[in-house]
């Protein structure tokens, strides 16, 4: 065995080549996994420690189904021993934002120990929060829209926009006193409590929070997951460069394994020593490939971070820590992934052992083809049976995994039935030459081919996704920011002075109140807005008719985002509760893109009827014939006296949230082009690898009288034209791999559909990137087959073949 394996190893020597395109191929596959899982594992770890460090990860909850729970449910609680905490939850209005204030007991809250801590860093006791004039504790980014009559203190761990305190200054922040949102059931339970359903009968248990401080990865569960496809796609890509090397090493080993054969090395031996061979180049190269992965994900980690913060206020720190799980999940997938694309090379091992020819083989390739067919019509088919039964998510991923594996399984047979077909229209020789000759080479070339299509199928179709996201997007970011200036507001008061000024100054004023509740399930934010032409012109309605707005105004109905709708099952004309105590009906559907919960927008009077705590937050100005925007917004701040911050343009807003979204899909847009680049270094491999085998079929043609460059320009052209059908093929399946993405995954993992447009000019650039792949794939050969001398073609005749 071991001088068996150190025969194998000796062959690298003499094919550096191959070795660089084998450790490159699977380093690069296990540099973007690695990557991937290195910053979904950093995600995950923030959000474990922020959600941790505050006690609220898997602690269940008492809620009731009318919305408050009144203090005596708390105190029966605890004279008959539970261990409970009471929290109080609710929206106050404080400098120009309003803020999410979560009242707990610092005494016996989980999270007491972080803001024992916290307080301890600023020079003061856990009593004082007990004391006047109070603490809170926010988020640093949230901090500076604080009143700072109280004491300030940061804690990271707090989600954007929230802040924790003591429950009793809650109670006067929110003028809520002796009721309770929901109470916390604590570790530890004492043994012989009486059931809490002959307790507090009116309660509900729930499995765990669904507050502010829920765990932030329900919110960003999806991102990561479409992080995961995308780089396990990336992963598989990149085993087409590592089947390709070591397929071509056990052909050049061919003679070596002959000799060895005639020296009475068993069949299992050689197996043997290549599978220790694989194994030890796949630990070298994957321990290049984390090290690449760590780099890689050090660089995109930042705008991750960055696109996590913005979309959905997740604390993610933008520093990389090594972990050993993405480093043992790094390495453990270059092994397997080593073994998975060396079965080819397997078979090629047997193939010889037994002494069978390639001509034997070439003959079976109809009935591989034809099972191959099969095969993928089986996974299009379960893909499709789950996405009927398995619910979310998974069904929808799990249809495309099918959808994208059976399409690459048909290509070998597609251009198998091309080459046929053409074989029997054409009659030019040297091109009968040239579809024959391509055909032949269609069983090493396969795979090359399947990771060019799931590359340019997957460019086209998260390219697709992204653009059409992107349009909409600013459409929809024109339609909902219907007034010209916007003014942040901090108090009701100088809300009012901003309304009275505009009503002076003949401005259109839109102001805008807010009411936060909960449905069943998730959190519920209404708004309230007046009666006015820019709303019902432009407001970016999905499903409804020209009354929707006439029942808003007059009727006191509602208008709910489409994720609500989704979530709750809801159509117009149902009745949707908004408060314990209001329901009200369905009067249209409006798209809310970017937001994770449900959303509901009223009458501004029919909000001040029926909500006791409503939060003034902007006020939108439109400017009188004649006036500028700049000259209405300095007027205005000079007036009232207000911040430059206070007075922001349409266009200024317009301009940040494109910004957020663009900065959203950098990662992804990266992992396209890295996709891309290693399925042309795939095809680089399986042309080198077919390279010593064309050998025999090249030189008779060139004895016949077809010159090298003659040879060397039919080898360019049949890259290219394996390349340019591929293309076409990826097209279709990148056009529909789009509208699952927008209709399927989009909406189990946000709650919304989005329109679908074509760009055919992306398409253009994309055929002319693929093109230059091919041809740069297809330049090592063609080079070699220029430079190839007489003598060595003339070696072909007086060879053993």
């Amino acid at each position: 065995m071991i001088v068996t394996l150190h025969s194998f190893l000796r062959h690298w020597q003499r094919a550096p080549l191959q070795l660089v395109l084998l450790l490159a191929g699977l380093a690069l596959a296990t540099a973007l996994w690695s990557a991937v899982q290195a910053i979904n594992t950093e995600a995950r770890a923030s959000y474990a420690r922020a959600v941790d460090e505050l006690g609220a990860r898997d602690l269940p909850v008492l809620t009731a189904p009318e919305g408050a729970i009144s203090l005596d449910h708390y105190v029966r609680l605890r004279r008959a021993g539970w261990q409970v905490s009471p929290v109080l939850e609710g929206q106050w209005q404080s400098g120009s934002e309003a803020v999410t204030v979560l009242g707990v007991d610092p005494l016996s809250y989980p999270g007491a120990p972080e803001m024992s801590r916290a307080a301890e860093d600023n020079d003061l006791d856990l009593l004082a929060l007990l004391r006047p004039p109070g603490v809170l504790f926010a988020h640093p980014e949230t901090l500076p829209d604080l009143d700072g009559s109280y004491h300030l203190l940061p804690m990271e761990q707090l989600p954007p926009g929230v802040v924790l305190t003591d429950i009793s200054l809650a109670e006067r922040l929110l003028d809520d006193v002796g009721r309770l949102s929901r109470i916390v059931i604590l570790p530890d339970q004492p043994a012989g409590l009486p059931p809490l359903d002959q307790i507090v009968p009116e309660l509900q248990q729930n499995a765990s929070s669904d507050s502010a401080m829920a765990d932030p990865e329900r919110l960003t569960r999806s991102f990561h997951l479409n992080l995961t496809a995308f780089g396990l796609l990336s992963f598989c890509v990149g085993l087409f460069i590592v089947q390709g090397s070591v397929t071509l090493s056990v052909e050049q080993r061919r003679g070596s394994i002959r000799t060895l054969r005639c020296l009475g090395v068993s069949g299992a031996t050689l197996m043997q020593a290549l599978f220790l061979e694989l194994i030890l180049l796949a630990l070298l190269a994957g321990a290049v490939g984390l090290v690449i992965g760590y780099g890689l994900a050090a660089l995109l980690l930042p705008d991750v971070s960055a696109t996590l913060r913005g979309l959905y206020g997740a604390p993610v720190e933008g520093s990389l820590t090594l972990r050993l799980s993405w480093v043992l999940s790094g390495l453990a997938m270059a092994v397997l992934g080593t073994c998975i694309a060396s079965l080819q090379a397997f078979i090629a091992l047997r193939r010889m052992t037994r002494n069978l020819s390639d001509a034997a083989v070439t003959r079976s390739a109809g009935r591989t083809y034809a099972m191959c067919g099969a095969a993928s019509v089986l996974l299009i088919a379960t893909g499709w049976a789950a996405l009927n039964l398995v619910q979310g998510l998974l069904g929808g991923f799990m249809f495309l995994a099918g959808l994208m594996l059976g399409a690459a399984l048909l290509l070998p047979l597609v251009f198998y039935g091309l080459s046929s077909g053409l074989l029997r229209l054409t009659r030019a020789p040297l091109l009968r030459w040239m579809v024959a000759d391509s055909r032949l080479q269609l069983p090493g070339l396969s795979l090359s081919l399947m990771a060019l299509l799931l590359a340019v199928a997957t460019n086209i179709g998260v390219g697709t996704m992204v653009s059409s996201f992107r349009l909409t997007f600013v459409e929809w970011i024109d339609q909902r920011l219907a007034a010209e200036i916007y003014v942040q507001v901090e108090t009701p008061k100088q809300a009012e002075r901003v309304l009275n000024w505009a009503d002076r100054n003949g401005a259109r004023a839109l102001p805008q109140f807010r009411s936060d509740s909960r449905t069943a399930t998730a959190p519920l934010r209404i708004y309230g807005v007046v009666d006015d032409p820019l709303y019902r012109d432009n407001w970016p309605m999905v499903r409804g008719d020209g009354k929707s707005w006439h029942r808003v105004y007059e009727q006191g109905q509602v208008l709910i985002n489409e994720q609500l709708a989704h979530r709750e099952t809801l159509r117009i004309g149902d009745e949707v509760a908004l408060t314990p105590t209001w329901t009200a009906r369905i009067a249209g559907i409006y798209s809310d893109y970017g937001n994770p919960d449900g959303q509901a927008t009223v009458a501004l009077a029919t909000l001040q009827d029926r909500a006791s705590q409503i939060a003034v937050t902007q006020i939108g100005l439109v400017s009188p014939p004649g006036v500028s925007l700049g000259a209405l917004a300095r007027s205005l701040r000079r007036d009232l006296n207000l911040p430059a911050r206070a007075v922001v343009e349409k266009n200024t807003v317009r301009s940040a949230s494109i910004g957020i979204f663009d900065r959203t899909f950098v990662v992804t847009g990266a992992l396209n082009i890295l996709t891309l680049a290693v399925a042309g270094f795939a095809m680089l491999t399986s042309f080198l690898s077919q390279w010593n085998r064309r050998l025999p079929q090249l030189a008779p043609v060139w004895a016949m009288g077809v010159t090298r460059r003659q040879l060397a320009q039919f080898e360019l052209l049949r890259s290219l034209s394996f390349a340019v059908l591929t293309f076409l093929l990826a097209l279709p399946l990148g056009l529909f791999l789009a509208w699952v993405l927008l209709n399927i995954i989009n909406l189990e993992a946000f709650g919304w559909r989005l329109p679908m447009f074509l760009f055919p000019s992306d398409w253009g650039r994309l055929f002319l990137l693929t093109g230059v792949a091919a041809a740069l794939a297809a330049l090592v050969p063609v080079v070699r087959l220029l430079r190839l001398s007489p003598a060595t073609l003339l070696g072909v005749f007086a060879g053993d073949r």
